[in-house]
């Protein structure tokens, strides 16, 4: 049963959310609806729980997990993304946070998104999840801002991190992994997701807080931090 978030936490939360909005509000034509949609919270416990099937970096036991559903052709997550790893190098080494990536192409705004997400599945089931993170790292750096994403460098890009380019391309163009990427969009939209990136804290204690948007390095610090400082 999902508990009730401590009032500091919430407080935090509540903060980051409007520092969210007032980013978004002058981001132009922007892919996430207004962060502080009430809804969200109330629909987190739709997501699934972090398991074995996951792409993860960290401690699957981790204090805090911060599940994003994401869009690799999305500029916003391509910012978010660096957030992440700066989190991750400061809280990953010691167990207490982790990272877990899930699929929320958003068609409409990024026609590739969805073979994308496709293609880094096709590198996790070739390479692992060490590869399905290099796959990562690799396409949000040459990815284009607010452009659609070059695909002519897609096998080029798996070839980088060690995934043999006749077996991607066959797996690519099977669509076997459609399926996966399709599952989790649908989860992502039942957890509240309006936009990219639709983050979920999920503490280890059971509770949960949506955190969308690309949230600051320092917004998503001060969430962590305010959650490990009421666990001790």
């Amino acid at each position: 049963m999902q508990q009730n978030l401590t009032v500091p936490i919430a407080i935090v939360v509540a903060g980051a959310l409007v520092a969210g909005a007032l980013f978004f509000s002058g981001a132009g034509t922007r892919d996430t609806n207004n962060p502080s949609n009430s809804n969200e919270n109330a629909q987190v416990a739709k997501a699934a729980a972090v398991s074995a099937q996951d792409h993860i970096i960290g401690n699957p036991d981790a204090d805090v997990v911060i599940v994003e559903y994401s869009d690799i052709e999305c500029p916003f997550c391509k910012q978010f993304h660096v957030t992440m790893q700066q989190i991750m190098d400061q809280y990953g080494a010691d167990g207490k946070v982790a990272w877990v990536f899930r699929h929320f192409p958003l068609a409409q705004l990024h026609p590739n998104a969805p073979k994308l997400a496709e293609a880094s599945e096709c590198v996790a089931e070739l390479g692992g999840n060490t590869a399905f993170w290099s796959f990562l790292d690799e396409i949000f750096a040459i990815a284009p801002i607010n452009e659609l994403f070059p695909m002519d460098q897609l096998t080029a890009t798996a070839a980088k991190v060690g995934i043999d380019s006749a077996a991607f391309d066959a797996c690519l163009a099977s669509g076997r992994h459609q399926d996966t990427v399709e599952s989790q969009f649908n989860e992502a939209i039942a957890s509240g997701g309006q936009g990219t990136p639709h983050n979920i804290i999920m503490v280890k204690s059971g509770e949960r807080v949506a955190l969308p948007g690309a949230q600051s390095y320092a917004t998503v610090k001060s969430v962590i931090d305010t959650i490990l400082a009421e666990k001790n």
